[in-house]
C-alpha cells in the first residue's frame, strides 16, 4: 500500500510540476504593443497612459511607442496586420489606402465636431465601418478619438479668406492621396511632409504652411515659425483605436468589454481636454504674435465640397453614406 501512495504522490508530483509552466504562463499579462506618431504628452496619449491601460491590467500590458519610434506614420496598419503591432491608432485615410469607402469620414467638411463624430460611431454608420474594418482588413475598431479641428496655419501674413487665396501655397500634408486631395481641396499646393520633420521644413522655408488641430500646434512648437492661423475647420481630426481581429478574438467576453469600456472612458476624457485646450489657445497664439481669424468658411465648404463630388474618390463612398451622416 506504501509503494502504491508513493508512486501515487510521484506521479501526481511530476504533474503538477510539469503543469506548473503552463499555469504560470497563463497569468502573465498579455503584452500590447501600441504605436503612434504623436507625443507621449499629447491629450490621447496620456488618455490611453493613465486611463486606458490601468483599467486593463492586470489581464494586459499596454506597451506604448509614442512620436513614430516604433513604426512610421502610414505603416502602422500592415504592421498590426502582419501581427508584428498589436494596436495603433490611425486616421481615416490609414484605412482607405485598403478600403476606399474610409476615404468618407476624412473628407472635408464631412465631420462637423466632437459631438458628431461620437452619434456617428454610436449609429449603424459607425457598425457599417467596423464591419468593414473586421471583415477587410482583419481589425476591431474599439473607439473614436477625438483631436481636434484642423485649420491652415501658415508663415506670412497676407491674408487668406477664400480657397483662391491659397493657390500656389505649399501646405503640408501627410502622405497619401486621401490627404493630398483634402489640402487640393481647400485651395492649396499641398506637399507631403512626415509629422516629425513639419517644424524643420516651415522653418527653412521648404513648405509655407501646415494644418493642424490648435493642440498639435502647441505641442509642435508650430508657432515659432509661423505667423498666422487661419481657422477653418475644414476637417476634424481624429482616430481609430484598433487592435487585431485574431487577438481580440482570443478574449473572453469580459476581457473585450473591458477594453471597449476603457477605451471609450479614455477618449472621453481626453476629447473634453483638447475641446477646453482649443477654446484657450486661440488667445494663446494671439499672444504669441500671430494673426488668428476666420475665413469666409461658407466660401471653402463649397468649394471643397465642389472638389470631391467630382473626383474620382467619391465614386467610392457607399451608398447614401453622406446623407446618412448629415443627418446625424
Amino acid at each position: 500500500m506504501t509503494g502504491t501512495m508513493t508512486r501515487r504522490s510521484l506521479l501526481i508530483a511530476v504533474g503538477l510540476s510539469a503543469a506548473m509552466p503552463h499555469l504560470a504562463s497563463a497569468q502573465d499579462p498579455i503584452t500590447l504593443r501600441f504605436s503612434d506618431v504623436t507625443t507621449a504628452d499629447a491629450p490621447r496619449s496620456v488618455a490611453l497612459t493613465t486611463i486606458f491601460a490601468p483599467a486593463l491590467e492586470p489581464d494586459f500590458r499596454f506597451e506604448p511607442y509614442f512620436g513614430g519610434t516604433l513604426f512610421s506614420q502610414g505603416s502602422e496598419l500592415v504592421a498590426v496586420q502582419r501581427g508584428n503591432l498589436d494596436m495603433a491608432l490611425l486616421p481615416p485615410s490609414d484605412f482607405a489606402t485598403q478600403v476606399p469607402a474610409f476615404d468618407i469620414l476624412g473628407a472635408a467638411y464631412v465631420v462637423r465636431d466632437a459631438d458628431h463624430l461620437a452619434r456617428i460611431f454610436d449609429s449603424e454608420v459607425g457598425e457599417t465601418f467596423r464591419r468593414m474594418a473586421r471583415e477587410q482588413l482583419g481589425v476591431e475598431i474599439l473607439a473614436p478619438a477625438y483631436y481636434g479641428a484642423r485649420h491652415v496655419n501658415l508663415r506670412g501674413r497676407r491674408p487668406i479668406r477664400t480657397p483662391q487665396d491659397l493657390n500656389g501655397v505649399r501646405l503640408r500634408m501627410p502622405g497619401g492621396e486621401s490627404w493630398q486631395f483634402l489640402g487640393r481641396a481647400i485651395g492649396a499646393n499641398p506637399m507631403p511632409v512626415a509629422y516629425a520633420e513639419t517644424y524643420t521644413a516651415l522653418q527653412t522655408g521648404v513648405i509655407d504652411g501646415q494644418d493642424n488641430p490648435l493642440p498639435n500646434n502647441r505641442l509642435m512648437s508650430f508657432h515659432e515659425v509661423t505667423d498666422q492661423i487661419v481657422l477653418t475647420r475644414h476637417n476634424i481630426g481624429f482616430g481609430l483605436l484598433i487592435v487585431r481581429a485574431e487577438l481580440f478574438d482570443s478574449l473572453s467576453a469580459e476581457q473585450q468589454e473591458r477594453m471597449r469600456k476603457a477605451a471609450r472612458d479614455a477618449f472621453a476624457w481626453s476629447t473634453a481636454e483638447y475641446l477646453r485646450q482649443e477654446e484657450e489657445l486661440v488667445e494663446f497664439f494671439r499672444e504669441a504674435g500671430l494673426d488668428v481669424y476666420e475665413p469666409d468658411v461658407e466660401a471653402f465648404r463649397a468649394y471643397a465640397q465642389e472638389q470631391y463630388l467630382n473626383s474620382p474618390l467619391s465614386k467610392s463612398w457607399p451608398e447614401g453614406m453622406l446623407d446618412a451622416i448629415n443627418a446625424l
